[in-house]
C-alpha cells in the first residue's frame, strides 16, 4: 500500500482494536498519530513507495536474571513501548534508514558489511544482523526504513532487542517470505551484539522482543530454546507492573556485564563443561573447597544463583497456571534477594559510592513492608539502571509519588504485558 492507502487503513475500526490490543484502550489515538505521523515522515524522506508498517516491542524481565548465557530458564514479557518502522524495499544494494528517536540517518552498502574498529553504535548492530542474515543461509536486499522509538534507553527493557528484532521482522517479510521463526531472529540478534559488539548477551532480550505475550524460555538446548506462552492475565489480579529508572545508564558497564556469563562458566570449567545448566548444584556443593580455590568466590555465589534461579521460574510459572498469585510475588522477590546478594549486580565494584539500585530497591522495600503488599527486584543486567516492582493498583500512583520524589519525575514507569512480538502489522488480523 502506498501513503494514502496506509494512511486510510489508519483510521479504521480494525486498526483501532488492533492499537487497543498493542497499546492499552487509553493509548489508541496517540499510536494512530504516531503511525500516520512516520508514514508521512517516510513519504517525505523517501518518496511515495509500497510501504508497510512494522512494530516491536521492548520486553520485561518476570525471574530468570542472568541465566540465560549458560543456557538457564527465564520468565519474560513483551510490553506495550515499542519500535516502529515504515519501510520498502527499494531494489537496490543500499539499506536506507533513518532513526527518528536518535537523530540518525544512515546507508549501508550490502557489499561492505565488515565490523568498523570501534565494533560500538547503531551502523555496526545493524551491519552484524545482515552479515547475520547471510551466514545463516537467509536473504538480504536493500530496502529504505523509517524509525522511531518509545522504548526506554538504558533502562533494562531491551532498546537494542527491540530494534533488532523490528529489522529481522522486516527482512524476513521483504525477502525471505516470512519463513523464518522467532527463534531464527533472536539467534541473529545474539550473533550481531557478540560479533559485531563484542558484547556477551545472551538470547533473552531477543527473544521476549521477538515472540510477544508472557513466555517462559529453557534454554537448554540453545539453538531450539523451548517457549511456552503463559495464558495470565496481570490485569486481572488488579496489579501492575512498574519501571522504575535510577539514573544511570549502562554506557560503561559492559566488563561487569561480560563478568557474570564468564564467571559462571569457569565454574562448569572445574567439571569440564561449557555452561551451568550442564551441571548439578550438588556436585559444585560436594567439591566446594575445590571449585572456589578454582573458580574463585564470587563466581561460585553467581553459580548457585543460577541454579536457584531456574528452580524460582518454575516454580513461578506452575504459581501462574494454579492461580497462585501471591507464591508467584513471593517468588519475585527472592529472585530480587538472589541477585543482590548471591550474583551482585546490584552495584559496580568499581564506583560502589554509586548505588541508585540499591537505594531505589531499599526504598521500594520499605514502601513494600509498610503496606504488607507487592514485590520488587532488579530488573535486567543490573549495576545501574532499573528496577521493577508489581503493586496492587491501589497504591501505584501513591507508590510513583512516593519513588520520584527521591528519584527525580519521570524516573517511574507503568507498563503492560502486549500479546504481539516482532510483528509486521499488516499482516495482523
Amino acid at each position: 500500500m502506498k501513503s494514502a492507502e496506509t494512511l486510510q487503513v489508519l483510521g479504521s475500526e480494525k486498526m483501532k482494536h488492533l492499537m487497543e490490543v498493542l497499546y492499552g484502550a487509553d493509548k489508541v489515538e496517540e499510536n494512530i498519530a504516531r503511525y500516520s505521523d512516520m508514514v508521512q515522515k517516510f513519504r517525505d524522506t523517501f518518496g511515495d513507495q509500497e510501504i508497510m508498517m512494522f512494530s516491536s516491542p521492548g520486553r520485561t524481565e518476570i525471574s530468570g536474571n542472568h541465566t540465560d548465557h549458560n543456557h538457564g530458564k527465564v520468565l519474560a514479557g513483551s510490553i506495550n513501548l515499542d519500535c516502529v518502522g515504515i519501510a520498502a524495499v527499494n531494489q537496490s544494494s543500499l539499506v536506507n534508514i533513518v532513526s527518528e528517536t536518535f537523530h540518525q540517518k544512515f546507508t549501508i552498502d550490502l557489499n561492505s558489511l565488515e565490523p568498523s574498529e570501534k565494533k560500538s553504535g547503531t551502523i555496526d548492530l545493524v551491519k552484524g544482523l545482515l552479515k547475520g542474515f547471510q551466514d545463516s543461509g537467509y536473504e538480504i536486499g536493500g530496502f529504505d526504513a523509517y524509525i522511531t522509538s518509545n522504548v526506554i534507553s538504558s533502562a533494562g527493557v531491551s532498546s537494542s532487542a527491540s530494534f533488532e528484532m523490528l529489522l529481522c521482522s522486516m527482512l524476513n517479510k521483504f525477502f525471505n517470505e516470512g519463513r523464518m521463526d522467532t527463534v531464527a531472529y533472536a539467534h541473529i540478534g545474539k550473533y550481531s551484539e557478540n560479533v559485531y559488539w563484542d558484547k556477551a548477551s545472551g538470547l533473552l532480550d531477543q527473544m521476549a522482543c521477538a515472540v510477544g505475550g508472557l513466555i517462559t524460555i529453557d534454554f537448554l538446548e540453545p539453538t531450539a530454546p523451548v517457549v511456552e506462552q503463559i495464558d495470565f492475565d496481570f490485569a486481572s489480579q488488579k496489579h501492575s507492573l512498574i519501571i522504575v529508572q535510577t539514573g544511570r545508564g549502562h554506557a560503561d558497564l559492559s566488563e561487569d556485564y561480560s563478568s557474570i556469563p564468564f564467571e559462571m562458566k569457569k565454574v562448569a570449567q572445574f567439571f569440564g563443561k561449557e555452561v551451568c545448566a550442564e551441571l548439578d548444584e550438588e556436585q559444585v556443593l560436594a567439591q566446594l573447597k575445590e571449585v572456589r580455590a578454582y573458580a574463585g568466590d564470587r563466581s561460585v555465589m553467581r553459580a548457585l544463583h543460577f541454579f536457584e534461579e531456574n528452580k524460582r521460574v518454575e516454580a513461578e510459572v506452575a504459581a501462574l497456571k494454579d492461580g497462585r498469585f501471591q507464591d508467584f510475588l513471593y517468588n519475585i522477590t527472592a529472585s530480587g534477594n538472589s541477585s543482590w546478594k548471591w550474583l551482585q549486580n546490584c552495584y559496580t565494584n568499581s564506583d560502589f559510592q554509586e548505588q541508585g539500585i540499591s537505594i531505589a530497591l531499599a526504598l521500594t522495600e520499605l514502601f513494600i513492608a509498610e503496606k504488607q503488599k507487592g514485590a520488587c527486584r532488579v530488573h535486567g543486567g543490573g549495576f545501574a539502571g532499573v528496577i521493577m516492582a508489581m503493586l496492587p493498583d491501589e497504591i501505584v500512583e501513591e507508590y510513583i509519588a512516593y519513588i520520584e520524589k527521591a528519584l527525580g519525575e519521570g524516573s517511574a514507569y507503568r507498563m503492560s504485558i502486549r500479546p504481539y512480538g516482532a510483528i509486521c502489522v499488516n499482516d495482523i488480523e
